[in-house]
């Protein structure tokens, strides 16, 4: 199968309308909020009175910012894929090799599973059919990119040697995101960050070249 299409990384995030204006703070902040709001309870368990009560404003405040929920979701996914590319491109500048570039991945979703969030497309997919449609769209894209990253690193793992699986990588790099999302999902209501790394070492042993390897 021919490789992934690398799709272009995300573009730097504008937060809210008002930003340009030099309230960009106060947007930053509605955002961080909403963020964690999402991974903990879901988009459609949250309203703006939630985000007013924590930030002590005026839900008026809030519309200045995002003019609407559909708004303010999209302004956080936009967010959520620049950091995340941010990071996968920090992988890839700080580690050797494909599967220390695939360990430092799985690793991303324990250091959001130790904060007891979940990943915030992975919440926002739960809810995908009674998402705005272009959020939901937006949520496909986070995926989709995590998807080409990782087939990119399966090519190349396969090509050194340093990795060995079967069929295509892309359709090994979508056995690991949906592996790890719904490693995270099972483990949430345990409060068990073991169990997920438990399941997220057995799924990258499973490309270990030899016994020996993993």
């Amino acid at each position: 199968m021919a490789t992934a299409t690398p799709r272009r990384a995300p573009a730097a995030p504008d937060q809210g309308r008002r930003a340009a204006a030099g309230d960009g703070d106060t947007a930053a902040r509605i955002l961080d909020v909403a963020e964690a709001l999402i991974q903990v309870r879901g988009f459609n368990a949250f309203s703006y009175a939630d985000i007013a009560a924590e930030l002590d404003v005026t839900k008026a405040s809030l519309h200045y910012h995002f003019a609407s929920k559909a708004e303010l979701g999209q302004a956080l996914i936009d967010r959520y894929a620049y950091r995340f590319a941010q990071l996968l491109g920090g992988i890839g500048d700080a580690t050797d090799g494909a599967a220390a570039r695939l360990r430092a991945y799985a690793s991303l979703y324990a250091d959001v599973l130790r904060g007891r969030r979940m990943c915030l497309c992975g919440m926002l997919a739960a809810e995908h059919e009674t998402l705005p449609a272009q959020i939901g769209e937006a949520v496909v894209a986070f995926f989709d990119m995590n998807e080409a990253w990782l087939t990119r690193v399966l090519e190349r793992g396969r090509a050194d040697g340093s990795l060995r699986f079967s069929g295509s990588a892309r359709e090994n790099a979508r056995m690991l995101i949906d592996g790890l999302e719904g490693a995270m999902l099972v483990a949430r209501p345990y409060g068990d960050l073991r169990r997920f790394q438990a399941t997220a070492r057995r799924l990258l042993a499973g490309f270990a070249p030899s016994p020996q390897a993993v």
